[in-house]
């Protein structure tokens, strides 16, 4: 038995091709000799990584023993501690991870999200984000938010059923890998400062994420 995802969205090729247009546009800017110190677009890919889990170990870790049990020892049982949502842009141009880390996912979270960028850029460079539909994304809130600041933000959906389009995808898969994997805390204070921690480090040396699939079939007049 083999799965797999059914392109449902009507609209599926049209917005994959809106989403390439971009990735291919930040290819152009990455194959420049001499890029613009303060480009006049910044990429942005964003999304929010949901339900990362708090949980403690109810017993300490064994150590592994040499010869006899090499891996840590663990207990199976954990006490849970809540959960929590990472919030994550990832430029795409230069590879720096704008996040933030909250209990809740609204659109108040979503619009204080868009402040921050906001607050990160010149204001004469426009924001171009690739998103989902998620309800925050379009709400009345933040629509309002966005007319008090006209121009400054253009929102490129994925299709629906379509977040693998989207390369911040693969930032939360490292960050899945390496950091949470094993992860045990004792409370979800802990968990945020060490998720914090994780990501200023990545940011004091950017990894560039590049997108290849279909790009070559993608061209810019």
């Amino acid at each position: 038995m083999r799965y797999y995802l059914e392109r449902r969205d009507p609209e599926f090729d049209e917005k994959m091709a809106q989403v390439l247009f971009i990735y291919k546009q930040v290819q152009i800017i990455q194959e420049q000799e001499s890029p613009s110190e303060a480009p006049l677009t910044a990429y942005i890919s964003y999304d929010e990584k949901l339900g990362i889990q708090a949980i403690g170990s109810t017993v300490a870790d064994l150590p592994p023993v040499p010869g006899r049990h090499p891996n840590v020892g663990r207990d199976y049982e954990y006490k849970r501690y809540g959960t929590i949502t990472l919030m994550a842009g990832l430029d795409l141009v230069t590879g720096h991870i704008h996040h933030t880390i909250v209990d809740r996912h609204r659109s108040r979270e979503f619009v204080a999200f868009l402040k921050r960028l906001d607050a990160s850029y010149p204001a004469e460079t426009r924001i171009r984000i690739i998103l989902d539909n998620h309800s925050a994304h379009i709400s009345r809130e933040t629509r309002a938010y966005l007319a008090t600041v006209p121009n400054r933000y253009e929102f490129i959906f994925t299709p629906k059923r379509g977040s693998w389009l989207n390369l911040v995808e693969s930032f939360f898969g490292k960050v899945a890998r390496t950091l949470l994997r094993s992860i045990r805390v004792k409370s979800k204070a802990e968990l945020k400062t060490r998720i914090r921690q994780y990501l200023d480090r990545l940011n004091e040396d950017p990894v560039i994420y590049r997108w290849t699939y279909k790009l070559d079939k993608i061209s810019i007049a």
